[in-house]
């Protein structure tokens, strides 16, 4: 694969354009696409030119959207080659790409496209932003229930040629409204004259056009479909959404709650290409509020100089406990930020797993502070008792507060990847040192 790429952007170089079209349209898609990803703009530019239109529309799909935009504005010279290629790509690929466009940048494509499809264009822009509504397309084949099954292949051999998917047929009444599913190799398998309404089961599972693009990603995980109908309040079909498409949200859901978890402000979609200083504010917020939270130990610290002063040894041990705790709760959150994001758990599961996790939480906080005791009784035996009890007590509470703070976040209908390891870090180590400390000054009665 190396060896053509390279070969095929030299033809570009070496105005070979002849070539170079016969080798890029013979590739598969995914492999057309891996070749742009890797040729400098401007050959970039060309060899998409050279893309027969069937296969221009596939590739341009699954091109990330700094490339979709990059040959948009090249053609942007040739108004009739943007036209014909926003014309030609699918409805739902379409609003992917213009919704991440400045308004006075995607008004003027929008403009440049049929009567139909910018009818089709406007009705799908016009749903929240993540919306189910925006991954729709309105390419779909439904059939009525009096229909034969002869009938139906007829209607569906005239009129599925565009559809985005014919593994999945949709049957809706006189109104336009679902009423149920029917998958095509039931279809196959019925016999010519047998009525589609006999072969239905009224079961059927579908999202509506305002519901978030999440509730998407787990109804598709759940049931394990190709495609899933939209309706409207009413009921009336509208359009379907595919796998493919939520695959896509999913990466994008996945990644957003990555960054989110590590109190990073947003997800750069291209590092490589990525401007310093947009690397640096993207990140630069929250480890900034982390600092003024980290004040808090130090202002717990000093209200315990005089037992610090008194048992030195005492200092030796403070990272170590007070990182168990960060990484404990750490632990914790993503565990729990992970079952709340597939379903695994309920908002009013919390009171369920706070009983489990005092349990394993205390195990855990036992078997390090067997470790840290061994330690410690080489270094400073006379504080031994205090270092194991602050390890149990520390690996207690980091737990909780990483277990914890997710539900209050969903509760508080926050995003839960928000409670974010540096935060529950920070906050565990606040509580840390004034747990260690606090236990030292029982301890030895200062």
């Amino acid at each position: 694969m190396i060896e053509t790429k390279t070969n095929l952007i030299e033809l570009v170089g070496n105005r070979d354009f002849r070539l170079a079209k016969i080798g890029l349209n013979g590739l598969e898609a995914n492999d057309a696409v891996r070749v742009l990803q890797e040729a400098p703009d401007r050959e970039k530019i060309i060899l998409f030119r050279l893309l027969s239109r069937a296969r221009a529309k596939k590739v341009f799909k699954l091109l990330s959207h700094s490339d979709q935009l990059t040959i948009v504005g090249a053609l942007g010279e040739r108004p009739r080659k943007v036209a014909n290629l926003l014309n030609d790509i699918e409805p739902d690929d379409r609003t992917t790409f213009l919704k991440n466009l400045p308004e006075n940048v995607a008004l003027p494509l929008i403009q440049l496209l049929s009567p139909e499809e910018r009818k089709i264009t406007n009705q799908l822009l016009s749903y929240p932003e993540d919306s189910v509504g925006r991954l729709m397309t309105p390419e779909f084949v439904a059939i009525k229930p009096t229909f034969s099954v002869e009938t139906s292949f007829e209607y569906i051999r005239h009129y599925g040629r565009n559809s985005e998917t014919l593994n999945v047929i949709f049957i809706v009444d006189g109104e336009g409204k679902m009423i149920d599913d029917i998958g095509i190799g039931e279809l196959l398998l019925a016999a010519p004259g047998q009525r589609v309404q006999e072969l239905m089961d009224h079961r059927f599972i579908a999202l509506k056009a305002i519901d978030d693009q999440e509730i998407a990603v787990q109804l598709f995980k759940k049931y394990d479909r190709v495609a899933l109908p939209v309706v409207s309040a009413d009921g009336v079909l509208l359009g379907i959404v595919t796998v493919d498409d939520i695959m896509d949200v999913d990466e994008i859901e996945s990644t957003e709650d990555f960054h989110k978890f590590g109190s990073i402000k947003s997800a750069i979609a291209d590092p490589i290409r990525a401007k310093v200083f947009d690397l640096y504010k993207n990140r630069v917020v929250w480890l900034f509020l982390l600092v003024f939270m980290n004040v808090f130990s130090g202002a717990a610290m000093s209200t315990f100089e005089d037992v610090i002063q008194s048992f030195v040894p005492l200092v030796f041990f403070l990272p170590l406990l007070i990182d168990s705790g960060g990484n404990a709760g750490s632990q914790s959150a993503t565990l729990m930020i992970r079952y709340l994001a597939v379903g695994g758990v309920q908002l009013g599961d919390w009171h369920k797993l706070v009983g489990k996790e005092f349990l394993v939480s205390f195990l855990l906080g036992v078997t390090m502070a067997i470790g840290v005791a061994a330690i410690a009784s080489f270094r400073a035996p006379e504080i031994v008792a205090v270092v194991g009890l602050s390890m149990i007590v520390t690996v207690f509470i980091g737990s909780l507060i990483g277990l914890l703070l997710p539900f209050i976040f969903t509760r508080l209908r926050l995003d839960p990847a928000t409670a974010s390891a540096p935060l529950v870090t920070s906050l565990s180590d606040i509580c840390g040192v004034v747990v260690y400390f606090s236990i030292a000054s029982w301890f030895f009665g200062s």
